[in-house]
């Protein structure tokens, strides 16, 4: 029987790496599920949001069955992610800021991050640097307003290229952002502003979107598993939830139907399990 992917996320950040799955995994159904009753994960306590990740994703294990989780959210695979592999038998795979894609790209050695603030203040960005780019210098730039036109762009509004323009302009004006030439994105939800920040960033810049290889992994952990049980088959179709309905719902629906799915469902684990 075909296995089954559950992508997760606090948003809609989570179905860019959708788009990437479903290039690399032709036929495998992504079950998607977006936390949006406290949105947006980086204005969380961390030890809450730990809490109420290893909850609910057992609650979504329960119900829908995955062979794989993705956890589609750099927030919560920062922190969370052990806590999840310490509860579930289930493997998990994570998203994290490109730091080692980009140090092996950058010739300036100075490589730039755009994230959410929580990415940014979190000791693990500078775990990652020291670990795959102790060489570069990085310059990161929390914004908080991306994320939230982000989820409007996904919608099918316009970008508001103000908004743009003054994130990009935090980063690139900081002390020696003049000799960026690589950008990661360390927020899932910015893979849909990546057109706009190509365009409003200097000439030549690299931006680098790390869903493909989220994606990648997920197809090599998919491989290595055993055949899926018959008892396991909840349902055929692939389906999204969201634990508070999302707005603009028909125009959500517009969007989510492009991904393949169907209009968006509340997440209610007694009635999920068919």
């Amino acid at each position: 029987m075909t296995q089954r992917i559950l992508a997760f996320d606090s948003g809609i950040g989570g179905f860019g790496i959708v788009r990437a799955l479903r290039a690399r995994l032709p036929g495998i159904p992504v079950d998607y599920l977006a936390d949006t009753a406290i949105y947006p994960y980086g204005e969380q306590e961390d030890a809450t949001l730990i809490a109420r990740v290893v909850t609910l994703m057992g609650e979504a294990i329960a119900s829908l069955a995955p062979d794989l989780v993705v956890i589609a959210c750099n927030t919560a695979s920062t922190l969370a992610l052990g806590a999840l592999r310490d509860r579930y038998a289930i493997p998990f795979v994570g998203c994290v800021p490109p730091i080692k894609w980009a140090a092996q790209l950058s010739r300036t050695r100075t490589i730039g991050l755009l994230a959410t603030r929580a990415t940014v203040r979190r000791p693990y960005l500078r775990a990652l640097q020291q670990r795959y780019a102790p060489d570069c210098t990085l310059l990161a730039h929390g914004a908080r307003g991306l994320a939230d036109l982000a989820e409007r762009v996904f919608r099918g509004h316009a970008v508001a290229p103000d908004i743009v323009q003054r994130e990009l302009a935090a980063l690139f004006e900081q002390p020696g952002g003049d000799r960026i030439d690589v950008v990661g994105i360390g927020c899932t939800h910015y893979t849909f502003l990546m057109d706009a920040f190509r365009a409003a960033s200097p000439p030549g810049m690299i931006w680098l979107d790390p869903a493909d290889a989220v994606a990648r992994q997920a197809a090599t952990v998919l491989r290595g598993l055993p055949p899926r049980s018959e008892a396991l088959r909840h349902h055929d179709r692939d389906r999204a939830f969201f634990t508070a309905m999302p707005a603009e719902p028909m125009r959500m629906t517009t969007a989510m139907v492009a991904l393949g799915y169907g209009a968006p469902a509340l997440f209610a684990p007694a009635i999920t399990a068919i």
